[in-house]
């Protein structure tokens, strides 16, 4: 198995092209609808060697859930890219201060994705 990538959106149409697009690059991918869902599937999900997040979502927003993600020792070093609509400098700056590696605006092509995954995959 390679490596596995979770990927945080609650659009259940823009995880499958993610998921898509990562697992034609061999990658695994293990899905959630928002910040609490991703909480609650890390510990099952085993190794998650790299995390894709959206911004605005319901429940647990991504700025609000990488902030828990790095305050958690298992998962302070996990690369965190943010895929989103937003591209204020202040949100980009947020998530980079919280811990986010990269920033990808929707809509993105998917080769860019792959690009960025295979970057700061680890």
């Amino acid at each position: 198995m390679g490596k596995t990538v979770m990927v945080i959106d609650d659009s259940g149409s823009f995880r499958t092209v993610v998921k898509l697009a990562l697992s034609k690059a061999g990658y695994g991918v293990v899905e959630a609808g928002d910040g609490v869902d991703a909480i609650n599937k890390l510990g099952a999900a085993g190794k998650v060697n790299l995390i894709v997040c959206d911004v605005n979502m319901p429940n647990m927003d991504g700025l609000t859930f990488l902030k828990n993600l790095k305050a958690n020792p298992a998962h302070k070093f996990t690369p965190v890219i943010m895929l989103t609509t937003e591209s204020q400098e202040a949100k980009k700056a947020e998530g980079r201060a919280a811990g986010a590696r990269a920033w990808i605006t929707k809509p993105f092509q998917p080769s860019q994705l792959v690009d960025a995954v295979n970057k700061l995959c680890v």
